[in-house]
């Protein structure tokens, strides 16, 4: 089965060298076959997770969202244009017959990033976590293999919201510099904060608190993901970025509100080292 051409491959990979290194990683680690396909899926999150880093306002966010919506939907609008990851995606999806709806709720997911409104309760982070974070996991996994990724839908879920947490754990200080909180505000609340004083930065003890309780959500997905059984070999590639994502999320319980202060960022030599542990234990 084919997947971009060697040229948008390339050229994926060249996105996720700049913008995300886990992934870049992963698809290096990843069966050769299966790497161009898996690039393109990486290198489209990237573009969507970085539409808020390179736009000022709202509107013209949902113009470039709406632009990769329009292009999964089919529409003049979203042609290519000499876009090697927009290329390379629709190549893909056409050759592995990935659902184009799955990918269309990832952009609208996004729309979330380009405003302030706070996440108000577990159960709209764990969506916006399974429609982002949990989506590639699975779409990933149909590339490898999908007859495999049939028997790991509830091993990618719960993946796919620990990771998410602790990516967002990673980011809180650039979040909180924007005005962005994706802590829930149930899980604010009930240490005490809201909003407003949250993104103050004052009290400390119940930031801790806080920050404790979401990354002991994370911790709680990533034990339910490995209860739900051992991810099939085949798919297991699609699971290696979620492999530095435990000794985040315990590094973030431990710092508490220093999180907040920056130094959660594990080096990249560490997170390379959990990954090739990883793939050669097959456990995250």
């Amino acid at each position: 089965m084919q997947g971009p051409s060697s040229q948008n491959a390339d050229a994926c990979l060249a996105t996720l060298r700049d913008t995300d290194r886990d992934r870049y990683l992963a698809c290096l680690l990843s069966p050769e076959n299966k790497r161009g396909a898996l690039a393109a899926l990486y290198a489209f999150n990237a573009e969507l997770a970085r539409v808020r880093d390179v736009v000022r306002e709202p509107l013209p966010g949902e113009i470039r969202l709406q632009w990769w919506r329009d292009l999964l939907e089919g529409q003049a609008a979203g042609d290519t244009g000499g876009n090697p990851v927009a290329a390379a995606l629709i190549e893909t999806v056409d050759a592995y017959r990935l659902p184009r709806q799955t990918l269309i709720d990832m952009i609208d997911a996004r729309i979330f990033d380009l405003y302030d409104d706070p996440i108000s309760d577990r159960n709209a982070l764990e969506g916006y976590a399974g429609e982002t974070a949990s989506a590639l996991i699975q779409l990933a996994s149909l590339v490898l293999s999908p007859q495999d990724a049939a028997r790991a839908t509830e091993q990618a879920g719960h993946a796919g919201v620990a990771q998410a947490i602790s990516g967002l754990l990673l980011l809180l200080p650039t979040h909180r510099r924007r005005g962005q909180v994706y802590i829930p505000l149930e899980i604010l609340s009930a240490t005490g904060l809201d909003r407003t004083s949250f993104l103050d930065g004052n009290d400390r003890p119940r930031l801790s608190a806080a920050i404790e309780a979401f990354a002991g959500l994370g911790l709680d997905h990533l034990t339910k993901s490995r209860n739900a059984g051992a991810v099939p070999p085949a798919v297991f590639p699609a699971y290696l970025p979620v492999s530095s994502t435990a000794p985040i999320l315990k590094r973030a319980s431990r710092l508490g509100a220093a999180v907040l202060d920056g130094g959660l960022q594990p080096p990249q030599w560490r997170r390379q080292l959990h990954m090739m542990q990883a793939t050669f234990r097959k456990r995250f």
